[in-house]
């Protein structure tokens, strides 16, 4: 099964420093004759920071965060578990009524839901999302500004009028994504601030398989996943013959991003190249300049050059597994085109009161 991660890119067209929008967003996916892969899996992150799964093989709601486990107690993930287990349930016959709809016998099929918001921590603009994807297409999707859902495929039409007639469901929505949502978003920041709200800076290289391959700036080890990776070429802004990569996860938390630079030999010699990262939160800016002294390669270099490839090299393949799994277990399938007091009983963590909410009502259903 592929997947994408349902991330905003930074291709460096702009480099001025922004305030930082902070994100929570759930991912719920459904599948049908996948081999070796459960069913239903869901998923909680914060700010790209994976903090709580569940999938339908264990059927536990399960931490990934210390801080969760801090704020949280057992009764806490009884309650996930009963609650996701009814989402679960409902997802399995969504599946099948999409089956139907599209006149499938059956295969290799996936439904998923990406919800949540984002809040802007110096305007306080927020902005909040739940849409629906299958087999890798966009199947519905709130908007919030008409209060309406949107039918970008035939097969969703029945599903848009069943929404938008149910009025208090959309209210329901248009309220958990302007004020719950970010609400719980605030906390969570709060909770987990020693490491939601730290900055690490990245640690640049430059690698290049062989003579004629393209230049690639790589940048590892960084947080947050914010962050800007282009080539400057005599000081201007390079995008012709670039591409640029996405921003990955890496094992310790920390994300990693790549940019490639198709240059031939004799450009590099007549004007000065330069690769520019820049990350959300700290002023400088890291820059490495293309010579051939700064290329990291497995030709014609020292040991240490080819140590350093085969470490990154193994590196990434770790990314690919993370990655694999992070996709594998929620993440959404399609692009988009686009205070508790003391003494006082804690409040239920926002997954428990939208899915108490929406999870066993017939309506939900597609």
């Amino acid at each position: 099964m592929k997947g994408c991660i349902l991330l905003v890119l930074g291709i460096g067209l702009f480099h001025t420093a922004s305030a930082v929008t902070h994100s929570l967003k759930y991912f719920y996916t459904t599948s049908s004759e996948v081999p070796n892969f459960p069913e239903f899996v869901a998923v909680g992150m914060v700010d790209g920071v994976q903090m709580v799964h569940y999938d339908s093989n264990s059927q536990r709601a399960v931490s990934d965060q210390d801080w969760i486990n801090k704020q949280t107690d057992t009764q806490y993930w009884e309650r996930e578990k009963g609650n996701l287990l009814g989402s679960q349930q409902i997802f399995k016959i969504d599946i099948n009524t999409l089956l139907q709809r599209f006149n499938q016998s059956g295969g290799v099929h996936v439904f998923q839901k990406m919800y949540g918001c984002e809040w802007d921590d110096e305007s306080g603009a927020t902005e909040g999302f739940n849409q629906f994807g299958y087999d890798g297409e966009d199947f519905v999707a709130l908007d919030l500004k008409t209060e309406t859902w949107i039918a970008p495929t035939p097969q969703a039409v029945i599903t848009k009028h069943k929404w938008d007639n149910v009025r208090e469901n959309t209210m329901h929505w248009k309220n958990y994504h302007t004020q719950t949502c970010i609400e719980w978003l605030k906390k969570y920041l709060d909770y987990g601030k020693s490491t939601l709200k730290r900055t690490v800076p990245p640690l640049v290289s430059l690698l290049q398989k062989t003579p004629s391959s393209p230049v690639t700036c790589h940048a590892t080890g960084f947080y947050p996943s914010r962050v800007m990776v282009f080539w400057q070429k005599d000081g201007h802004d390079q995008h012709e013959d670039v591409e640029y990569g996405e921003t990955l996860h890496n094992d310790d938390g920390t994300f990693q991003k790549s940019t490639y630079l198709k240059v031939k030999s004799e450009e590099r010699k007549n004007n000065k190249y330069q690769c520019v990262v820049q990350v959300t939160g700290i002023k400088e800016d890291f820059i490495k300049v293309l010579t051939e002294s700064e290329i990291q390669t497995n030709w014609g270099k020292t040991n240490r050059g080819a140590n350093t490839i085969g470490f990154i090299g193994v590196a990434l393949l770790v990314i690919v597994v993370v990655v694999v799994v992070v996709v594998v277990v929620g993440v959404i399938i399609w692009k988009k085109k686009n205070k508790s007091k003391k003494g006082v009983r804690r409040e239920r963590p926002l997954s428990i009161v939208i899915c108490r909410i929406h999870c066993h009502l017939r309506y939900y259903q597609l």
